[in-house]
């Protein structure tokens, strides 16, 4: 099967380590097509951000549909454009946040999340409402580090999310812990056997899932909420993205 895994910003360096992570769990049968979009931020740290990765985001998903992949991955931890890009596609849309957090679930009973920048910390503890597991989640830890740094030795990356996963064990009793941005990928075999307890990293969970739902031969349901938008008229230069 083949699955389209698309990093919604236009950093090309985090796209190969996304690559990088997907590709260590895959199975042997499975073929992944890694992009990202030409046109938009190189990071996504907030609400602002998030709103010009979309259209890129899109246009990929787009191209993916015509491939006729089995997945597609949206490989940012906010979820950036999920329920869009459901709207658009007919195979499988999975977020790495919402698959990190439904098998975080399934491992302990109470989880907590560590990410980047405080100003993500609103976007994920929504996303969680909305998935129905804030009651699982301890707490929405932030590491204080740009997306960006987290591939800079010097930012002590590890060592930092490290940190917070001591103080959710202790302060949260977090029993699982889920890493809360793509960047952070290649870190979660470590960490996990640093802290004792399972550190899920969403691109490799999102991998999984999206082979799942491949291999059963699910599709996105077109009757209600993920129904085709219908035609009408898109200007300027959002013309492009006219439905039909």
């Amino acid at each position: 099967m083949r699955i389209l895994v698309v990093n919604p910003n236009t950093t090309a360096a985090m796209t190969e380590k996304i690559g990088a992570a997907a590709r260590a769990v895959a199975a042997s049968g499975t073929e992944l097509i890694v992009v990202n979009p030409a046109d938009g931020p190189v990071s996504i740290e907030g609400y602002y951000d998030e709103a010009f990765s979309v259209p890129g985001l899109l246009a990929e998903i787009a191209k993916g549909e015509a491939l006729g992949v089995s997945a597609h991955i949206i490989a940012c931890f906010d979820d950036t454009g999920l329920e869009a890009a459901r709207s658009v596609a007919s195979a499988p849309v999975i977020g790495i946040g919402e698959a990190a957090f439904h098998l975080a679930s399934m491992l302990g009973h109470r989880f907590s999340v560590v990410t980047t920048l405080s100003r993500s910390i609103a976007a994920i503890e929504n996303n969680l409402l909305k998935y129905g597991l804030a009651g699982r989640c301890g707490r929405v830890r932030a590491c204080e580090l740009p997306v960006l740094s987290l591939d800079d030795p010097a930012s002590e990356a590890a060592a930092r999310i490290g940190a917070e996963i001591e103080l959710a064990k202790r302060e949260e009793r977090a029993e699982v812990i889920v890493l809360g941005c793509a960047g952070m990928a290649d870190l979660a075999a470590r960490l996990s056997e640093r802290h004792g307890l399972p550190v899920i990293d969403g691109v490799a969970s999102a991998v999984k899932l999206a082979e799942a739902f491949g291999a059963l031969g699910l599709k996105t349901s077109k009757i209600g909420a993920y129904a085709p938008p219908r035609p009408k008229a898109y200007r300027g230069m959002f013309a492009t993205f006219e439905p039909r």
